[in-house]
């Protein structure tokens, strides 16, 4: 691969990408590379490095709102938030650890690109749901803005909502606007002991719907516990339900309360505090529990959550040595399997999601596996139409990250 090309503003971006075209030469979009592992491996021939495109540009507290470059390391938004007593509500989560690179690096540009999410997500919603504005380039070599500073309603096509979750295969994201929120004065979490994974569904789904304003709700098998730096959860000895409780002192303390008492008939509970609790949401996002076993499969399937119990129940009929964890009140399954399998496990995977109506997606594989098999749930034919028609329409020579989420035709 050629020496990476290195832009520092949005107009060296614009002229790497038409010299780009001119030279019909695809171009590998990578922030600091923490996320390289994600998705299919590209077919470029060059890098386009946008490490170059950091630092914050505006953050106004009082507006709750912030702009950077999109190579800025979430580490250095996070902390300047967090001496403003505010957060990033969507819980973006590290995924260098889990793909093998190095913890730290990831981009505020990258989490966008690809959606990323952690366990409040219940609650706040996606990435794309802080997303406010915009500067990119499209793989037509053609400088763009949208939307602004603020939430509003939009016609036509919302290029925000098309660029969060296109893993950089429409447009150059050179400067992103997101929502701050205010961080909650206090954390609880309530602890289950020992469910399995029926009744541990039905307490999690009790618990979202109570009025207790739950903002994470998982399960851990055993197998997982053991692996947890937090001793409430490390030293159960079996499975662990966790829910989260956020806001202000005194609700908190009402709240995870009330829930204890609601959730009574489950079994066993206990509460983690403040720094516990945040460090256990902290393991659960960054999914510290499979970083230990880079050779397995890391696959992430999402599901209507009342049928994740069956959904589990025939994988590991299928695959007994298939390990999980549990997020998002049963939404959102996180499944290690050892890497001895031709197609990833895709058949028995996607079969088992089948009758549910979820998708799957392969997270973690090595990179003769991912070129292989469809990294990315098969779309019906009239989706993926048109998913090509929008990538001809913001790119049509297939200059930006060419394959990386779908085979190109």
């Amino acid at each position: 691969m050629d020496t990476p090309i290195t832009p520092q503003n949005d107009e060296e971006v614009v002229a790497a990408v038409e010299a780009a075209i001119a030279d019909k030469r695809p171009l590998e979009i990578v922030g600091l590379g923490s996320k390289r592992g994600l998705g299919r491996p590209s077919n470029a021939t060059s890098t386009l490095d946008l490490s170059g495109l950091s630092g914050i540009t505006l953050y106004e507290p009082e507006e709750l709102v912030l702009s950077a470059g999109t190579g800025t390391p979430l580490a250095e938004i996070e902390a300047a938030v967090a001496a403003k007593g505010q957060m990033l509500a969507f819980e973006p989560p590290d995924l260098g650890g889990l793909l093998g690179a190095p913890p730290g690096r990831a981009t505020i540009g990258g989490v966008i690109a690809c959606n990323l999410a952690g366990p409040r997500r219940i609650k706040a919603g996606a990435a794309r749901d802080h997303f406010l504005g915009i500067n990119a380039v499209s793989g037509r070599g053609e400088a763009f803005k949208s939307g602004g500073r603020v939430m509003k309603n939009v016609t036509g096509y919302d290029l925000m909502k098309l660029l969060a979750g296109s893993y950089g295969t429409l447009a150059v994201m050179t400067d992103v606007t997101v929502k701050i929120l205010l961080k909650p004065e206090k954390t609880y979490s309530v602890l289950v002991y020992g469910l399995d994974v029926a009744g541990a569904s039905l307490a999690l789904r009790r618990a979202l719907a109570s009025p207790h304003e739950v903002s994470g709700a998982a399960h851990l098998p055993a197998s997982q516990t053991k692996k947890s730096a937090v001793p409430y959860v490390a030293e159960a000895g079996e499975a662990v339900t966790a829910i989260r409780i956020e806001g202000p002192g005194p609700s908190v303390q009402h709240r995870t309360a009330a829930l204890r008492a609601e959730l009574a008939g489950f079994g066993r509970s206990e509460e983690l505090h403040s720094q516990n609790s945040g460090a256990f949401w902290q393991e659960l996002c960054n999914l510290a529990c499979f970083q230990d076993e880079l050779d397995r499969l890391i696959w992430r399937l999402s599901m209507p959550p009342s049928e994740a119990p069956d959904v589990i129940a025939r994988l590991r009929h299928e695959r007994p040595e298939a390990d999980y964890l549990m997020d998002w009140g049963g939404g959102l399954i996180w499944l290690s399997l050892p890497a001895v399998a031709d197609d990833a496990h895709a058949r028995v995977v996607r079969g088992a999601l089948a009758e549910a109506g979820g998708h799957a997606t392969l997270i973690r594989a090595p990179n003769a596996l991912r070129a292989a098999v469809e990294v990315f749930q098969p779309q019906p034919a009239p989706l993926a139409g048109l998913t090509q028609r929008l990538k001809e329409s913001f790119d049509p020579l297939k200059i930006l990250n060419p394959g990386r989420m779908y085979r190109e035709v």
